[in-house]
This record gives structure tokens, C-alpha cells and sequence, in this order.
């Protein structure tokens, strides 16, 4: 497991699909990209798009993720997304009440036990008090991170 902190971009691609009786059809899916503004993030997801898309597509919305912090899984079974919402649990010194913040991730796994295996994974080696409040799947079909032009490079070429 690794985590990525970052502004992400939930963007809407509408574009028509063949599907596997040949019909096509017009079809809006997600995607959520890493860019520190609506213009990049349009930018970068018709970059990203445009590698697996043949023909036209349009991009049909973008927002503002809700989630700052991404845990990504290196499983392969580990296709779906999953918004988390964990509680952090901390003692107001004065009141001595307990207190609790909502903090949203977003969470890649293969089941919803796996995302929740997964969030105690990288939160267990924390010192933060939490409690999983919710986990759903979501619609992503898939996260873009931000690769500047060094690590792209870098990357070794596929031999087919």
C-alpha cells in the first residue's frame, strides 16, 4: 500500500463505447485526475483520455474531489474505488470531551473487506485514534496521478 496527498479532480468523460454486441453507445464515466486546477485537470484527463479513447469524447464535468489522500493498493485484484469517511477521535484537553473529524479517502481494493483492510493497513501504523464510519464502492473507473516529464522517461517501454 502506498498513499498519494494531492488536489483531485473527479472528471466526466462522455463518449460513445462499443459494447460487446457491437452496438454503440453513449456512456459517461469517472475518473479522478491529480492537478492543482480545473484547467489542468481538463488538460490532463483529455491527455490521459485520449490514449484510450478512439474518436470523439467530451469532457462533461469536473469537481473538486472530496478526498485529499488516495490509498493505492499494488494488488491485481485491487480494481475498484471506494470513498471512505474515518473519524479521528481526540480529547478536548479543557472540556475533556470527546471530539471527532471527518476526513474522506479514497480507497483502491478489490472488495469492500479489502478496502477496509486496506485503510487499516496504512491508518494502523499511525498513532490516530479512528473509526470507519462508511465505506461505498464508487463509479471510478480509474485515478491519474501527476508524472512530471522525468518520471515518465523513466519508465521502462513496454515490449509486446
Amino acid at each position: 500500500m502506498r498513499s498519494r496527498t494531492a488536489e483531485w479532480f473527479e472528471c466526466k468523460i462522455r463518449y460513445e463505447k462499443t459494447m460487446e454486441d457491437g452496438m454503440q453507445k453513449k456512456v459517461t464515466e469517472t475518473y479522478t485526475v491529480d492537478a492543482l486546477s480545473f484547467t489542468e485537470a481538463e488538460q490532463r484527463i483529455i491527455e490521459e483520455m485520449s490514449a484510450y479513447i478512439s474518436g470523439e469524447f467530451e469532457v462533461a464535468d469536473i469537481k473538486k474531489a472530496a478526498y485529499k489522500e488516495i490509498f493505492f493498493s499494488d494488488e491485481d485484484v485491487a480494481d475498484r474505488w471506494y470513498k471512505c469517511k474515518l473519524q479521528f477521535i481526540t480529547i478536548d484537553e479543557k472540556t475533556e470531551k470527546e471530539k471527532r473529524s471527518n476526513v474522506n479517502y479514497l480507497v483502491n481494493a478489490g472488495t469492500l473487506n479489502g478496502a477496509v483492510k486496506n485503510i487499516d493497513e496504512v491508518m494502523g501504523g499511525t498513532m490516530i485514534d479512528y473509526v470507519i464510519a462508511s465505506v461505498a464502492e464508487t463509479a471510478l473507473m480509474d485515478v491519474f496521478e501527476f508524472k512530471s516529464d522525468k518520471e515518465k522517461n523513466d519508465q521502462p517501454e513496454y515490449e509486446g
